[in-house]
């Protein structure tokens, strides 16, 4: 009996023990356990599609592949862009080792445009209730294409369109009309359509939705999603992203144009001022940098241009005003049609070129004119400051006497007999004595005390 109870009470302390080193191990690996949950890295373009959003993509891709995330879900709500950014935004997508979710929120969101190419292109394209995608044909600014252009470029988009569409096995017929015909789809219009995977409206219920499907990715690859309960790593844009997507606002690049173009007028002007040369070369730069990374028509440069050279030749040769005119509405028209955008949010603004225009054509007009009237203006100091003034004689001058001028009395030579009190023009000097001529009477000039 006794043995009995030992071997009993032995196998409990086994177990005891066994109990203990499992809780043991529990705690140590558990944070082990937890870090290696699955991973989404997503990533909140909202904005226009341009370099900046390329930019922005290519980071985001380059962390999801660094992490070995599970996927990466990019939150979409775009009105559009440019065409050739999308194509390098789109190819990065096909291309990526991460399987890419496009997802369209938050409710009222939409993916026009460009943005519709992107929804296309993603492994899982999603959309949240309220929102909705396409109107993607294509847009050429500043003129009507002719038909056969019009045609080509048609063509090729929806070719470029077709060779993801039809991969994914989406409904391209549809895809083609968002393109050739702009129509634009709701969530469920795309859903019954096959343009998108699924509707949901949270990240967190799309992730576990999707939790468990198999993907072919565009290389033919197929792989599993595990997405229920993943870890959400979200990468924020960076200063310096943000700051250039400021910098792509086309309205904002032609006010910091305009208002470095005067502030370098003043410095010109105002020689030694520094501040407003150097605040103006710095607000040109700036506005050269943000047209760089938007497509500028190279006319509308040139009537800029002419608008200048008119405006200046107005203050030079007065023409009633009718250089001016021509130079503002050259001025006004190409900064309007100064970038080239597909979107209204990547074009100048009738209001900004026309406030713009005219404000500037105006001060413009107004500080040339004042700089060419002070170059015209006679010396004021110095003896050669009284050539062309009137003055009185105070002695007779056969030849030479005493003249006021300007309250003062100076030695003067004449080749003509001059009375006392009678006026008489000072026509040189000659060291310190004024040669005067006398004036005809009935004629009128300046007195020495400047008036007639």
């Amino acid at each position: 009996m006794r043995n009995c109870s030992k071997s009993r009470a032995f196998a409990t302390l086994l177990i005891l023990r066994s109990a203990l080193l499992v809780s043991l191990a529990a705690a140590l690996f558990a944070p082990f356990c937890k870090a290696a949950a699955p991973q989404v890295v997503v990533l909140h373009l909202n904005d226009t599609i341009q370099p900046v959003s390329d930019e922005y993509l290519t980071r985001g891709l380059k962390e999801a592949e660094d992490r070995r995330a599970e996927a990466i879900l990019i939150e979409l709500n775009t009105p559009g862009g440019l065409l050739d950014t999308t194509r390098e935004m789109v190819r990065q997508i096909l291309d990526s080792p991460t399987p890419v979710i496009v997802y369209v929120a938050p409710s009222g969101s939409r993916a026009g445009s460009a943005g519709f190419f992107l929804l296309e292109a993603a492994d899982i394209a999603a959309m949240a209730p309220g929102t909705n995608a396409g109107a993607s044909h294509p847009v050429i600014e500043g003129g009507q294409l002719d038909p056969i252009m019009k045609q080509k470029l048609e063509n090729d988009t929806t070719a470029f369109l077709r060779s993801f569409v039809a991969r994914r096995n989406r409904n391209t017929a549809a895809a083609e009309d968002a393109v050739l015909n702009s129509k634009s789809y709701t969530e469920q219009e795309a859903l019954k359509l096959n343009l998108i995977t699924l509707v949901d409206s949270s990240e967190r219920g799309l992730l576990d939705s999707i939790d468990g499907k198999t993907v072919t990715r565009f290389s033919g690859v197929t792989k599993t999603l595990h997405t229920k309960g993943a870890e959400l790593v979200v990468i924020d844009p960076t200063t310096r992203e943000q700051l250039l997507d400021k910098l792509t606002n086309p309205n904002l690049a032609v006010l910091f144009l305009i208002a470095g173009g005067l502030l370098i007028y003043l410095e010109f002007n105002v020689p030694g001022t520094i501040i407003p040369g150097a605040l103006g070369t710095l607000l040109v730069c700036i506005s050269l940098f943000s047209l760089n990374l938007l497509p500028v028509r190279y006319t509308a440069v040139a009537l800029v241009v002419a608008a200048l050279i008119l405006l200046v030749l107005e203050a030079k040769f007065a023409s009633h005003g009718v250089l001016a005119t021509a130079g503002t509405l050259c001025l006004v028209f190409g900064l309007l049609t100064l970038v080239d955008g597909p979107i209204p949010e990547l074009r100048v603004h009738v209001a900004t070129a026309t406030a713009a225009g005219i404000a500037f054509g105006l001060i413009t007009l107004f500080l040339v004119r004042i700089a060419i009237r002070a170059r015209r203006n006679k010396s004021v100091m110095g003896v050669d400051a009284l050539i062309g003034l009137t003055a009185i004689a105070q002695q007779p001058l056969s030849p030479s006497g005493q003249v006021l001028v300007h309250g003062e009395l100076w030695q003067a030579e004449s080749p003509l007999p001059i009375a006392p009190g009678e006026p008489v023009k000072v026509r040189a000097v000659r060291d310190l004595t004024l040669l005067v001529d006398r004036i005809p009477s009935g004629a009128s000039g300046l007195t020495s005390s400047g008036t007639t």
